[in-house]
């Protein structure tokens, strides 16, 4: 399974567009207002299956979410915001269970700026949520997996053993460390390996010196600071055996889409090498 697939979202991909990337494997994203009924689920079974196209991983975003920088994400991203933990606790089990009706056994997303004190009254709330989270999914044989980023390696490391859950895994965006500044990727992979269940292959640049609180800027595969050949050849070498998800997440859908084309061409060279 060592080949491409896409990161894609609901609402916003058309299935005929990814599949015409060449792919047949890949991450669903899931929009905050995006219904989750059992009919909903049902025509995207029914499509996926026509299409001969599998999931490997469906993905919980949040109505409210901002990711213009780095206070903007802070306050507003994933589980540690008070004023939204119920609601997107409840949303993150519908999308478990939406997952399950697709026959998915993996579902995802953001959980925040999780302080470092694991002391910290958001810290224990959100471990709480994260178990919540794990023991749902493994009643319907699914894992959780937290994407990187927002945390250096270690600090994630230290979380995951703290949420103590067999359950509970990584979806790993090499990219997103160095958008957010938090460390580099390799060397990230290498400490995460062993729970990796899924990853984004994505690029970017490291923030600007200088300007707090801002966040590095995306760029198409290949092109940015992660050093893709290099991240492929590490997840060969750590035995990682899933497929090489290409995400891009600029506003401009065109742009995305043949950026994600030209992605999916260079993952597939390399993985082929």
């Amino acid at each position: 399974m060592f080949e491409p697939g896409v990161m894609f979202w609901a609402g916003r991909d058309d299935l005929d567009m990814v599949r015409s990337l060449g792919v047949r494997y890949g991450q669903l994203g899931i929009p905050g207002g995006m219904q989750l009924t059992e009919a909903v689920a049902a025509q995207w079974k029914t499509a996926l299956d026509s299409a001969g196209f599998t999931l490997v991983t469906v993905f919980a975003a949040y109505e409210g979410e901002d990711y213009a920088d780095i206070p903007a994400v802070a306050r507003t991203v994933g589980f540690v915001p008070l004023k939204t933990r119920a609601a997107r606790l409840a949303r993150t089990l519908a999308v478990s269970d939406f997952a399950a009706q697709l026959g998915v056994a993996s579902i995802a997303c953001h959980i925040g700026f999780v302080p470092e004190d694991a002391e910290h009254p958001d810290y224990v709330a959100v471990r709480r949520m994260v178990r919540h989270v794990c023991d749902h999914a493994a009643r319907q044989g699914q894992s959780f997996a937290l994407e990187t980023g927002q945390e250096a390696a270690s600090v994630l490391l230290r979380f995951i053993g703290d949420v103590d859950r067999a359950n509970l895994r990584i979806n790993f965006d090499p990219a997103n460390l160095i958008l957010y500044g938090t460390g580099e990727p390799i060397a990230a992979l290498q400490t995460l390996a062993p729970l990796v269940i899924s990853v984004h292959c994505k690029d970017g640049d490291w923030p600007a010196p200088g300007v707090p609180g801002a966040l590095g800027m995306e760029r198409p595969l290949g092109q940015g600071s992660v050093g893709i050949e290099r991240f492929v050849q590490t997840l060969r070498k750590v035995g990682f055996g899933g497929p090489l998800n290409v995400e891009r997440e600029t506003e401009d859908q065109q742009e995305r889409i043949r950026d994600l084309a030209e992605g999916v061409r260079l993952v597939r060279a390399l993985a082929e090498a």
